[in-house]
């Protein structure tokens, strides 16, 4: 008698390793001047980001996960401007 474990193209550990590395290539932090400015963000998203440590996405397209206070940082002049362009 076989388990899903004997049978990785059924279920069991190797498709749990494959769906992990899927995530993670999905979720990849990008490196960068994330941490010299400060960015726009939906708030709904900061908010997430908290409870789940989950990665935003700014304005720019930076990636990274919150954690330093923005008030501390120049605000990242591609965000800003795209902020502008958009009529807020």
């Amino acid at each position: 008698m076989s388990t899903p474990l004997d049978s990785p193209d059924q279920g069991g550990i190797a498709t749990l390793d494959r769906e992990l590395e899927e995530l993670l290539k999905e979720e990849n932090i990008e490196p960068g001047d994330h941490e010299r400015f400060s960015h726009y963000v939906k708030k709904d998203k900061i908010l997430e980001s908290a409870v789940t440590g989950k990665p935003v996405r700014a304005l720019c397209g930076k990636k990274w996960t919150p954690g330093r206070d923005p008030e501390k940082f120049p605000v990242c002049p591609t965000c800003k401007e795209i902020y502008e362009s958009l009529g807020a």
